[in-house]
């Protein structure tokens, strides 16, 4: 039999193109608090969870400044829907599928993401 495997062991992963890649442990993350990570192409992702242990990983960097700053955006639900506002000039983006609930032309990328 195997054993259980501890929060603390698992570790948070989001799929590139042809590969998982490795973000941070899993019990780096608390519900409602980003944390940005370097991907091998110099890209920044910003992974989040929440209270019911989903994960979501988008872009970090905000398309409406620049800025890389997603990480540190507030989490919250949007007629039923997980959305991370920006910091700076406050536009939310679905944490599914990356679409600016304020502005439908625009989008960050959303990644595959798991803990494993």
């Amino acid at each position: 039999m195997t054993p259980a495997l501890e929060t603390t062991d698992l570790k948070v992963r989001i799929q590139l193109t042809d590969a998982w890649f490795t973000v941070c442990d899993l019990s780096v993350l608390l519900p409602g608090r980003g944390v940005a990570a370097l991907l091998p192409d110099g890209r920044q992702v910003a992974v989040f969870t929440d209270r019911t242990g989903g994960l979501y990983a988008v872009d970090n960097r905000d398309p409406f400044t620049g800025a890389a700053v997603l990480s540190r955006g507030l989490t919250g639900t949007h007629r039923g829907r997980p959305f991370v506002a920006s910091p700076l000039l406050k536009q939310r983006f679905d944490l599914e599928t990356g679409r600016c609930l304020d502005d439908e032309t625009v989008r960050v990328t959303a990644y595959r993401v798991k803990a494993a």
